[in-house]
């Protein structure tokens, strides 16, 4: 049994930390914010890398497969930026709360693959995964004119904000609750059914390993859910496939590596799914290539199946993996 603790918000930085953060986006405004909060990032995520032996533990999964022969300085190194990177989408999310979404453009980075889905006559699955900032992309998928729905597992013991719960901003789009009755697949289905846009993240499981598959994900095997494939399957709606990126001081952009059609009636078999769990997984690992550090679960993928338990913790939009 892996011991490890889950990653989330409660077990980096403390609540009076990030309120301070917040202090100092208010205090800087639209002007100053950006520049005040990251100056002071770069001292904060140091001490947390050089003194606290967990946040070297977290990080230690992922670089390990994605830079495996990286010296230690290097790994170092790598930790350095890609907590820094993390910090920085978590101040852009308390920005995009504090001060208003004039802060922040979200754009996608080629205007056919916005074509692409703005022209979909139907509802459909937007796949997503814990890469760049969600949230700043839902705002270019506000231009869609259709009603956007997020299945999002909240925990009120979170210590890191949602843009929408710093109070200044309206939620854009309408969570679905994982933990109510059959895992609130009644509700995503009524959602396609009335053709509306239904968002899922592909890249964690719920800890019910019943529900996923090991699929190679940077040379070893991890654990990936297939819950939107099926759901695909049975309402017969396209799943997109979206990353988003931080590509400046204010912009994000989002890009569309795939439009997955999914057969009718696929079933209960699961090797039926591998194929399309295969595509999303290669979209997240050419992502990974050119973004290296803007991939944030900050957890074991690749952990021995016997370590989920049946009623494991939730990783699912959680935390500070959730950006």
């Amino acid at each position: 049994m892996n011991q490890n603790p889950k990653w989330d918000s409660k077990r980096l930085g403390s609540r009076m930390g990030h309120h301070v953060f917040y202090g100092m986006i208010r205090l800087g405004g639209k002007r100053l914010a950006r520049p005040l909060a990251y100056f002071c990032l770069y001292f904060v995520v140091f001490y947390y890398i050089a003194f606290f032996p967990s946040v070297k533990q977290k990080c230690a999964p992922y670089l390990k497969k994605r830079f495996p022969a990286a010296s230690r300085f290097r790994q170092f190194f790598h930790r350095y930026q890609w907590v820094l990177s993390l910090g920085k989408t978590l101040i852009d999310r308390a920005i995009l709360g504090i001060l208003g979404p004039g802060t922040f453009l979200a754009s996608f980075e080629n205007q056919e693959e916005f074509n692409a889905i703005q022209s979909l006559d139907s509802g459909f699955i937007i796949l997503m995964s814990h890469v760049g900032c969600w949230q700043l992309a839902m705002s270019a998928l506000a231009h869609l004119n259709r009603p956007v729905n997020l299945l999002m597992l909240q925990n009120e013991q979170d210590i890191d904000k949602h843009y929408y719960e710093h109070g200044n901003q309206e939620k854009k789009f309408n969570i679905i609750n994982p933990a109510q009755f059959l895992g609130g697949s009644i509700e995503m289905l009524s959602v396609l059914k009335k053709d509306e846009i239904l968002c899922i993240m592909g890249d964690r499981i719920f800890g019910n390993t019943d529900l996923s598959l090991k699929i190679n994900f940077l040379n070893a095997k991890a654990f990936f859910p297939y819950s939107a494939y099926k759901l695909a399957s049975i309402s017969q709606k396209p799943i997109v496939i979206l990353h988003s990126y931080k590509s400046g001081p204010g912009t994000y952009k989002i890009t569309l590596p795939r439009i997955i059609q999914i057969p009718p009636k696929l079933g209960k078999e699961k090797k039926k799914m591998v194929p399309f769990i295969q595509t999303f997984v290669h979209s997240l690992e050419s992502f990974i290539q050119d973004h290296p550090y803007q991939f944030f679960n900050f957890y074991d993928m690749w952990e021995p199946e016997e370590s989920f338990g049946k009623q494991g913790e939730s990783n699912d939009l959680k935390g500070e993996g959730d950006v």
